[in-house]
């Protein structure tokens, strides 16, 4: 059995090395350390632990202040709490200025799963990605988030983290080189490019095997920062595959498929298809049952893929 670990567990384990490595790590939440990992800074760190309580836009606010002081703040809560009642302070207090802040927000999409449609961000990408200012990051794994979170305290700036709920397949080795505004190509085809990000990378490599027995050759490129997105694989691949599909844990409005049709139509067009959330909300159910209610499965994207390569 494949090994898996959640990215927001990688996220505490990062935190817990970058504040050995740098003193000018500090780390925020919002009454939430226990769900989103950053008790393991604190345990460890608890002079550089900041508890707002539940109170987003202090939270934000407060992060701001400590990296006016040169301070590298981290600061966490759910991502729809983080992207949705916070927006406003993120928008004038962090990128307005370009405060080096990072915003590190777990619980993101449908695998939110029982807490239902009020906790299951599908927005955040959409949101976030429209700052000026803000590097979005949304790795796929547990290894790859421990890197974004490296990277992003390197990267003097604000920086979005989308970060999850549940246990993901580990898919890259540890010596994985991880490059903000780099997307990977993960599984090399000449007939049709899948561009995925987060949870749905495992997927869309699951669902190149089974295309691959049919004898279609699927080009799998993972896309884990949404902004500054990579247009060079991606208009590689748009030059040498008959089309793309995008697959994505989140509102296929504003996320990464209407990033990808940007870079698309605006330079080469060809046929797009993308595989997400319909413009709805979420609702309560497990992770798993809900993922196949909105049709983020291994067989929607194969079947977008035979779509684009029958396309005439």
């Amino acid at each position: 059995m494949a090994k898996t670990i959640a990215t927001r567990d990688a996220y505490g384990q990062a935190l817990k090395e970058l504040g050995e490595k740098n003193k000018d790590i500090v780390v925020l939440d919002a009454d939430l350390s226990g769900s989103t990992k950053t008790g393991v800074f604190r345990e460890s760190y608890p002079d550089r632990f900041f508890n707002v309580g539940i109170a987003e836009q202090n939270l934000i606010g407060t992060a701001a202040g400590l990296a006016t002081s040169g301070k590298i703040p981290f600061a966490s809560t759910f991502a729809v709490f983080a992207t949705g009642r916070a927006f406003e302070i993120i928008r004038n207090s962090i990128c307005y200025p370009k405060l080096n802040v990072k915003v590190a927000a777990t619980h993101a999409g449908l695998t939110v799963g029982e807490d239902g449609a009020t906790h299951q961000a599908l927005e955040d990408l959409s949101i976030m990605r429209s700052l000026p200012n803000m590097v979005v990051l949304n790795p796929a794994d547990g290894v790859e988030a421990k890197k974004c979170v490296f990277k992003a305290a390197e990267h003097y700036g604000p920086v979005y983290i989308r970060l999850g709920r549940s246990g993901l397949p580990v898919i890259f080795d540890e010596d994985y080189d991880f490059e903000i505004g780099k997307g990977v190509e993960l599984g090399s085809g000449e007939d049709v490019t899948i561009v995925a990000t987060g949870i749905m990378v495992k997927k869309a490599l699951d669902a190149r095997e089974e295309l691959l027995k049919e004898g279609i050759s699927a080009r799998v490129i993972n896309i884990s920062t949404i902004k500054p997105i990579d247009n060079d694989i991606i208009l590689k691949a748009a030059k040498e595959t008959k089309g793309i599909v995008t697959v994505e844990e989140h509102n296929i409005i504003g996320g990464l498929g209407s990033a990808v049709a940007e870079v698309l139509v605006e330079n080469y067009p060809v046929p797009l298809l993308r595989v997400g959330v319909k413009d709805s909300f979420g609702q309560s159910g497990t992770g798993d049952d809900l993922l196949k209610k909105y049709g983020l499965t291994v067989e929607n994207i194969i079947e977008k893929v035979k779509k684009i390569y029958n396309f005439k």
